[in-house]
């Protein structure tokens, strides 16, 4: 018996629903039917939420958030909402595993003060590099994070740094007045990638750099993408950009080894000096993942503060006019001279201006944790193998841990922020090796910036993106002349 057109296309369209309920409740099926049926002894059970469709997870929800309506704070909102707040853990499935997010204090410091049982996990690590700082685990990360830490981080190191980025901090200002009108993020990022090049591997201003400035915007627009290696995607085009970066650190690398001119000073020598217990230096490979890796971290979260503090302080006159008249003191007190790293520890107001920029700008909305055994937390299993989601930047947005929290309040710094609630460079043993020099550069491009210029935006109410970083669509673009 033929079946006409019209019967199939009737059973196929009442089909649908039953195959979109499937499709929705599949993953919860999968992962999270095997644990229940196993159940706990303790009676605990798996945090409120939903892993949404295969392979895709929520992930279409959270760019529903994040990229379409630009409101990401709602993605959690919509969790609290629904579930409520509890211990602050919902179970999702994004970047390509199940997830337990949390975003309280207090379980985001079990996590990031346990790096045994959550460590540190880049779903696209490929990207970053297998053997980088951020991959690497026990002794290797140890070994690593030291030297960077000395390097980039400790007091001596960013004496140094403050005098080797101060003309091309100058110069950028001084180029910016020429032009009249420029897009901010644009040039911090010009600026702060010539830094950036020259401390960690001795690049000069030129068409390497150039070429690698844009290989690296390429990177860092996939690392927070879905990991779907295909044509067209972020993440694949992320993954081009890396082997070619990896190409041209590889020349670079061997022209070193066989210069005959002394050792520089620059991050890229002191990872091919160092060596472990047993004398052995690093490959050439663990070399290039870590100037990879360590690159992306220092360019984007300098470059994006400078750009959030040209928004700010245009966005609120009284903060600037407060800056400008602690920095007026401290160059008139200077004859000419550059400010020292010293000079800036005793800039009181203009650090809580840096504290500000980087609470509000929320660079790293989440970071990202893998569990090695399965923990029971206030009466929740979170399950071995999943992978954990601090979510920051709730902490940073929350009304219950900052007053007024989307306004920039740099006075609000005259009291420290309450335990665990801010956590911009993460926490642990893990907390970002380079947080004080992004804290210096933006604290010593603030001083230049206010004694000498002024500036408008031109787009005050420009839409806003957030990924891979927030950021205003013009890029924040402003008329900027000298005072």
């Amino acid at each position: 018996m033929e079946i006409s057109l019209g019967v199939w296309v009737a059973l196929v369209l009442g089909g649908l629903p039953f195959w979109g309920l499937l499709l929705w409740w599949w993953n919860e099926f999968w992962y999270v039917l095997p644990l229940k049926l196993r159940g706990s002894s303790t009676g605990a059970k798996l945090p409120p939420g939903h892993l949404g469709f295969p392979f895709l997870g929520e992930m279409l929800s959270f760019l529903w958030y994040f990229k379409i309506v630009c409101h990401p704070d709602e993605f959690i909102n919509a969790k609290r909402a629904k579930y409520g707040d509890g211990v602050g853990m919902y179970r999702t499935h994004m970047f390509g595993k199940p997830s337990i997010i949390t975003c309280l204090p207090e379980i985001n410091k079990l996590v990031f003060q346990s790096e045994e049982n959550f460590p540190l996990n880049w779903p696209n690590v490929d990207i970053l590099g297998s053997c980088s700082l951020v991959a690497v685990h026990g002794s290797s990360h140890a070994r690593l994070r030291s030297y960077v830490v000395n390097v980039i981080n400790k007091p001596d190191a960013l004496r140094r740094i403050a005098g080797l980025v101060q003309p091309r901090i100058v110069a950028a200002l001084e180029s910016w007045a020429l032009k009249g009108r420029i897009k901010a993020y644009d040039e911090s990022k010009k600026v702060t990638f010539e830094n950036i090049g020259k401390l960690f591997a001795s690049l000069e201003p030129g068409p390497l750099l150039d070429t690698i400035d844009k290989l690296f915007e390429g990177v860092v627009k996939g690392i927070r993408a879905q990991p779907f290696n295909v044509p067209g995607s972020a993440y694949h085009h992320a993954l081009q950009c890396r082997r070619k970066l990896e190409a041209i650190f590889r020349v670079e690398l061997e022209k070193k080894k066989f210069r005959k001119e002394a050792v520089t000073t620059d991050l890229m020598d002191g990872l091919m000096q160092i060596t472990d217990d047993e004398g052995d230096k690093l490959s050439d490979k663990e070399v290039i993942d870590n100037i990879v890796s360590l690159v992306i971290a220092g360019y984007a979260s300098t470059a994006l503060s400078a750009m959030w503090a040209i928004f700010y302080l245009a966005k609120y006159p009284n903060v600037f006019k407060k800056l400008r008249e602690e920095n007026m003191i401290v160059s008139q007190n200077k004859n000419g001279e550059f400010i020292t790293s010293d000079d800036v520890s005793k800039m009181k107001y203009t650090n809580k201006v840096v504290e500000e920029i980087i609470r509000l700008a929320n660079i790293a909305a989440f970071v990202f944790r893998s569990v090695t055994k399965e923990i029971e937390y206030k009466g929740y299993i979170i399950p071995k193998n999943w992978n954990m989601l601090v979510w920051v930047r709730y902490l940073h947005t929350n009304s219950e841990h900052f007053d007024d929290p989307m306004c920039f309040k740099p006075d609000r710094w005259n009291n420290p922020a309450k335990p665990g609630t801010y956590q911009v460079f993460g926490g642990g043993s893990r907390i970002c090796a380079g947080n004080m020099l992004v804290r210096l550069q933006l604290a010593i491009f603030l001083h230049h910036l206010s004694v000498g210029y002024k500036w408008k935006l031109l787009n005050p109410n420009a839409c806003m993106n957030y990924l891979p970083h927030p950021r205003p669509a013009d890029n924040v673009e402003v008329t900027f002349s000298k005072i």
